[in-house]
C-alpha cells in the first residue's frame, strides 16, 4: 500500500466516528454539567437574596449574585434562540 493509501485509510478512521452517535454519552455530560451550573448559579443566588433580606449578607454581595444571574438567565435565553432559530432553519429546507 501507498502512502497516500495509508493516510487516506488513517483520515477515515479517524472521521468516522464522528458520524455515529457518541457512544459515551460525553456531549450529553456537557449538557448535564452545564445545566447543573446554571441551576446551582440560580440557587445561590436565591439564597444571598434571602441572606439580605434577613441583613446576613452585604449588599455587595446581593449586587454580585443578581448580576451572575443576569448573565446566566441571558446566556440561557441566548442559546434557547439559537436553538429555535436552527430547527425553524431545518423547517424550511426543501425536502
Amino acid at each position: 500500500m501507498d502512502i497516500h493509501g495509508l493516510s487516506a485509510l488513517q483520515g477515515y478512521g479517524a472521521a468516522r466516528p464522528a458520524t455515529r452517535p457518541d457512544p459515551a454519552g460525553q456531549a450529553a455530560d456537557g449538557a448535564r454539567a452545564l445545566f447543573r451550573d446554571f441551576a446551582e448559579t440560580l440557587q445561590n443566588s436565591e439564597q444571598t437574596a434571602m441572606a439580605a433580606m434577613t441583613g446576613d449578607a452585604d449588599p455587595h454581595a446581593l449586587v454580585q449574585a443578581l448580576a451572575q444571574t443576569e448573565l446566566a438567565v441571558e446566556t440561557a435565553v441566548t442559546i434557547r434562540n439559537k436553538v429555535v432559530e436552527a430547527y425553524q432553519e431545518i423547517l424550511r429546507m426543501p425536502v
